[in-house]
């Protein structure tokens, strides 16, 4: 990877997190992947250095560092060979206390932030449902406030949780006013951080059950359905205003986008340096493979792509960091969006394409695990169904940027 566009910030960031990951070798992670066992670990050193708070303001506790930083981190984490379990045992940590940091009251604030980035407290983020989607405006899953208002009952389902089993706060999305009593849709979803404890999730009847979903790439860390019924939650949980989540996890959501796409750039600079090795040392018919132009130009075709890909990745964390400062003023909600979005989409199918051409490169072995390529290209498909599909992206564009009559 050409690194001369990268700032002396992101850089040092580089270095800092090579130094940990290296301790992590492939053989961890093809044994945690095996084993589908959390890598504790890696989350432990990350927090122990303070990297945890990569993003989250200094007087948190935080390093006060931007998106464009912590992009790199991401991006550092899987391309040492760790993939995407590696990034998603820290992912909800960076991006989803982001609006928690910028909308929660102060003794929230105090009580749950140091927590997260010391590693206390793992996060995860519960938004998807089964049966809306990204439909995100739809969803079910209530928040019903007691007539005292010292708490709310919870009754829902949430679906693709990452780290859930392992987590002891969500940032939660419910809705707290039915759809059909709201002016808008977007109104009547509200925020919370919630706790989760151990014997919650473990003592039937508690109001909290987890099932663990068993999934192609990133085994390591977990997936989950979580099942809320009449589950209780104090009223001081409850993140900014009733009714205002939406527009509150809007904050996370390109920052998500911005993770995501260096997330992938990793998984397809790993997989094509990788290719590149093997196809210098593989020799058939008295000559390395690499000097077969079928084996050297799409792997060159994938590196231009990544490359490419790179630099939308991190114009799109530069333009989020930016914007609501006065140095960015310039910068409007939508350049963000459409970036965000535009960088995600393209280092998903620029990764996709490197692992796919890096497993084929290795012929037979690359359908071995020792290889370590069928891993990643498992993985791979994490940044391109998540956080929002290829085609939703594709709508976003086709309606925001060119003003084609919306499609869906």
């Amino acid at each position: 990877m050409d690194v001369s566009n990268f700032t002396e910030s992101q850089l040092t960031v580089r270095d800092s997190i090579l130094k940990i990951t290296s301790k992590f070798d492939n053989a961890y992670w093809r044994e945690h992947d095996l084993t589908e066992t959390d890598p504790w670990e890696l989350h432990a050193a990350l927090a122990q250095d303070g990297w945890l708070g990569i993003a989250l303001p200094e007087e948190y506790g935080g390093a006060g560092l931007g998106f464009a930083e912590a992009t790199m981190m991401l991006q550092t984490i899987t391309q040492s060979g760790a993939g995407m379990a590696g990034a998603q045992s820290i992912h909800a940590n960076v991006y989803a206390t982001h609006p928690l940091a910028k909308f929660g009251n102060k003794q929230q604030i105090e009580k749950t932030i140091p927590g997260i980035i010391s590693g206390k407290h793992r996060i995860c983020f519960g938004v998807t449902e089964p049966n809306t989607g990204l439909d995100t405006l739809k969803l079910k899953t209530f928040a019903k406030k007691s007539s005292d208002g010292s708490k709310y009952s919870v009754s829902g389902q949430k679906i693709w949780i990452t780290c859930a089993q392992v987590a002891t706060k969500m940032i939660l999305l419910a809705r707290t006013t039915p759809l059909e009593e709201v002016k808008k849709p977007s109104e009547g979803l509200s925020m919370f951080c919630i706790d989760l404890p151990e014997e919650a999730k473990r003592t039937p009847g508690s109001g909290l059950e987890l099932k663990k979903i068993r999934k192609m790439g990133g085994r390591a860390v977990d997936a989950n359905e979580v099942f809320f019924d009449n589950y209780e939650i104090p009223a001081d949980t409850l993140v900014g205003k009733e009714g205002q989540g939406f527009k509150i996890i809007l904050h996370g959501m390109n920052a998500e986008r911005c993770l995501l796409a260096g997330e992938a750039l990793g998984l397809g600079y790993a997989a094509l340096e990788k290719a590149a090795g093997y196809a210098k040392e593989r020799v058939v018919f008295g000559r390395p493979i690499g000097q077969n132009q079928g084996i050297a130009h799409p792997l060159a075709d994938a590196y231009m792509n990544l490359e490419a890909a790179k630099l939308a990745a991190y114009h799109s964390a530069m333009l989020f960091d930016l914007s609501g400062t006065e140095e960015g003023s310039w910068v409007t909600p939508s350049m963000v969006g459409a970036m965000a979005n535009s960088a995600k989409y393209l280092a998903a199918e620029a990764a996709f394409k490197s692992c796919e051409r890096a497993l084929m490169s290795h012929g037979g072995l690359g359908y071995a695990a020792e290889y370590d390529v069928e891993r990643w290209m498992r993985d791979c498909f994490v940044p391109r169904l998540a956080p929002v599909s290829r085609e939703m992206i594709l709508n976003y564009i086709s309606e925001k940027v060119l003003g084609l009559p919306r499609s869906y």
